[in-house]
Parts: C-alpha cells; structure tokens; sequence
C-alpha cells in the first residue's frame, strides 16, 4: 500500500487496531486492491479510504465535523455565468454575501447574528476588487442584511465609517451579556479594536481595545466567545487560550492560559494553522482550526475550553464535496478560510467561509475572480448528540492535497511565549506559520 495514498491522522486508543484492520482488508478493499496487485496505486479520492474500510469492520463510527454540513438551499438559480473559475460553477450567486458583478468588492470574514426581528446580521470586511487579493491591507469593516440565513445577503455600508475611515480586517461578532452587541477587528489596526452598540444596525462606538497580560501580545485571527460561566475567552491566531473574567469584561485585561494548545494535541497537523473560531455547544468547547497550506481544517473539542483539547478529525477540505446543492451540484472553493458559526437554540446552524476560487495570488483584480463568504447550512444538533453519545474519537484518514498560498491576514498574531514548550520534530512539523501573502 502506497504511503503516498493517504497521510493518516489517528487519535483513538483503538489506532492500531484500525490501521492492522486496514491493511488486512487492503487486499480485499478497491484502490488498495489495485496497490495490492502491483498496478497503478489509486489518487486518494478514488481509492476506499481509511474511513470506510474500517466503517466497513466495524471498529467505530467515522463520521467527523465534514460529515454535518447540509445541502445548501438554492436561494436563486444556479448560474454557469456568474464570476469564478470553473470548479465555483454553476452556483448560486445569491448564497451568502458578494459583489455579483465583481466590479465593485471583494468580501472576507464573515460572522452571522440573528437580531430579535429574526433578520440576520452578517459582520466582515471588504476592499476593491480592482486591488486584487492583495488590496486586504485596505479592508474595511461591513455590515449585512439578510432575511434568510443563506442569503442573498445585502451590503448596508460601513459599520463605523468616522472612525479610521471604517478600517478593519479580521471582522468577527458577538451578543454580550447585557444585551448590546460587540464587534472585534484583530488587523489593519494596531490592536484588537472593539466596538459596541444596542442594535445590529448600530450605531457603533469604540469601547477601548483588547488588554493582554503578555508583553508585546499582538492581535492576528481573534475569536471570541462568551463562556456559559460569563467570563470571556479569545482563541488567537497562536492557538493561546485567553480568559477575562466576566467582572473585567470584553475589554480585559485577558489572563493567557498558556503557550498554544495545538503542540498539546496529538494527532492534530501542525502545519500552518491560523483562523481558529471557538463556541460552546453541546456541553463541549469547540475549535475548528485552518491550516492554510494544507488546504485542511480541523476539529477540537475540550470539557472546560482551557486544557486537554482532543482531535476530533476532519473538519472541512475544499477538495471534498461539503458544499453541494440539493439537485446534487456541488462547488470546489480553492481557499476557504475564517471559518464562522451560527448558534441557534445551543447548537451550530450555519457555517460561514471566506471563500476564494482561485489561489490567492492569482486573484488580480478587474478580472473573473473575487471572494465571497458563503453560508453553509449544519447540523449541530446532529453533532452534539453523536458526541455525547461517542466518548472517545474515532480515527479518521485525511487526504493529502496541495495547499499552495495561505491567508495570512497581516502580521502574525498573538506567538506563543518563550515558555512554550518545542514539540518533539519526529512527532509533528513546528507550528510556525509561514510568511503568506494574504488574510
């Protein structure tokens, strides 16, 4: 069996066992049969994978975070016209939120809040498309309108355009307990800038910026949540978890828990991690992290949101066919990034991706390409209750692709102190995030 096939993640106590499984069926098993017999060894995408050989033994369940998405709804016709390179086509231009003509912008970020008229609210960034991928150093904040959750999203204008000229990147959202809503940028500004209001609609005013008992912490890919206890908790760029007591606030000052937590998780790939978004659901703390390179995201879970975080597996992968239409179309996104939740009655809903068609550095300006956000719907429910009912993950096989360029969204944010602790190099790659060319 080719090594090249596959790269292998495992993390079950029941590892071994499955991957002897594996190999005993290789012979019996499509595309490793192949192998088996001396012929030409199966891409990845054609062969059985490791998942299903061992669904197809019987060892354990092998459903990981990409097997919840749901079908998007179509919100207009599928178009085989709009803009984008043709693994995006046909789609329906009115998911999510874009320019339809790709004359005026490019959108990133992405983060949803449905508000107490049941419209939902999106919060990201957009520049000039004309500036191609490279014109998001000039990114400014957005607000946007929808009455579906999938869209067609409306662009109502910057969110606070006296302050900095509306200047923002790295645009996240969320409701604060005593009933006012925050929005946080983490780029393009020289710190973690928050900003307040009573309504969705604004208007919107500088509360302070984000205070950090780390010297030199500096802001890149903040996520932000409300803990059930009501303290608040940052997951940076870093991987750091920050925690602020509820009696400090949104502001801080931020405690940091730790050096990163993604050296900590075995089986977790190291390779350029970035964009992580944390929630609470289902009586488990999430992340989903991105490693730009690889193309990849991944799924962790932690019982107290701080300490022993557990590789969940496969979160989502452009290449797999997780963004599909009912009629069974589906679109292959090159670079799907800044990652988004949407939680209703306790669980995920909605999935929001900053989404490219191209490589980022193909992405010139004045042409086919652009970025979006799209909405994906999920089923969260489904997840927390197979979770629960499952105590320990199962392993899982996560093909290899290219990644190509990252998204990088300014500086590198939020390094881990000099107190981390240097993973062993013949068990995982360093976390170190490569210079990349974009957010």
């Amino acid at each position: 069996m080719s090594k090249s096939s596959f790269a292998f993640v495992s993390h079950h106590p029941l590892c071994h066992l499955a991957q002897g499984v594996v190999v005993g069926l290789a012979a019996a098993t499509v595309g490793f049969g192949q192998a088996a017999a001396g012929s030409k060894p199966a891409a990845p995408e054609q062969g059985v994978t490791l998942v299903g050989a061992i669904a197809a033994a019987g060892v354990v369940n092998p459903k990981t975070f990409i097997d919840y998405f749901l079908p998007t709804p179509l919100d207009g016709p599928l178009s085989s016209t709009a803009w984008g390179a043709p693994n995006v086509l046909p789609r329906d231009p009115q998911n999510g939120l874009e320019d339809p003509s790709i004359k005026q912008w490019c959108y990133w970020d992405g983060q949803i809040i449905k508000g107490p008229d049941g419209r939902f609210h999106m919060f990201a960034s957009r520049w000039d498309q004309a500036k191609g991928h490279g014109g998001w150093p000039s990114s400014v904040a957005i607000h946007a309108v929808s009455e579906k959750v999938t869209g067609p999203y409306v662009d109502k204008g910057m969110t606070w355009p006296d302050n900095l000229g509306g200047k923002g990147h790295n645009v996240t959202a969320l409701a604060l307990p005593d009933g006012r809503y925050a929005a946080i940028v983490s780029e393009t500004r020289p710190t973690a800038d928050v900003f307040v209001a009573k309504s969705l609609d604004g208007p919107w005013e500088q509360l302070g910026s984000i205070k950090v008992d780390q010297p030199n912490w500096r802001p890149s890919n903040v996520s932000i949540m409300v803990r059930p206890d009501g303290d608040f908790e940052i997951v940076p760029r870093s991987g750091q978890i920050l925690i602020s007591k509820a009696a400090d606030g949104i502001l801080g000052p931020y405690k940091v828990m730790g050096p990163s937590i993604y050296p900590t998780v075995d089986q977790l790939p190291l390779r350029n991690l970035e964009d992580p978004v944390v929630w609470f659901s289902g009586g488990l703390y999430h992340i989903v992290v991105n490693g730009w390179s690889d193309r990849k995201a991944y799924h962790l879970t932690s019982k107290d949101g701080i300490t022993n975080w557990t590789f969940r597996g496969l979160a989502y992968d452009p290449t797999q066919d997780f963004v599909h239409y009912p009629d069974g179309t589906v679109n292959h996104w090159f670079k799907m990034e800044r990652p988004g939740v949407l939680i209703e009655n306790g669980h995920v809903t909605a999935f929001t991706l900053a989404s490219l068609d191209v490589e980022k550095n193909l992405e010139l300006g004045n042409d086919i390409h652009g970025s979006k956000v799209v909405v994906i719907p999920f089923d969260g429910a489904a997840l927390d209750r197979d979770l629960e009912n499952a105590p320990t993950p199962p392993p899982v096989a996560v093909p290899f692709h290219p990644g190509g360029t990252g998204g990088r969204g300014g500086r590198r944010g939020g390094q881990p102190p000099a107190t981390a602790p240097t993973p062993n190099p013949a068990a995982a790659p360093s976390t170190a995030t490569a210079a990349q060319p974009a957010p």
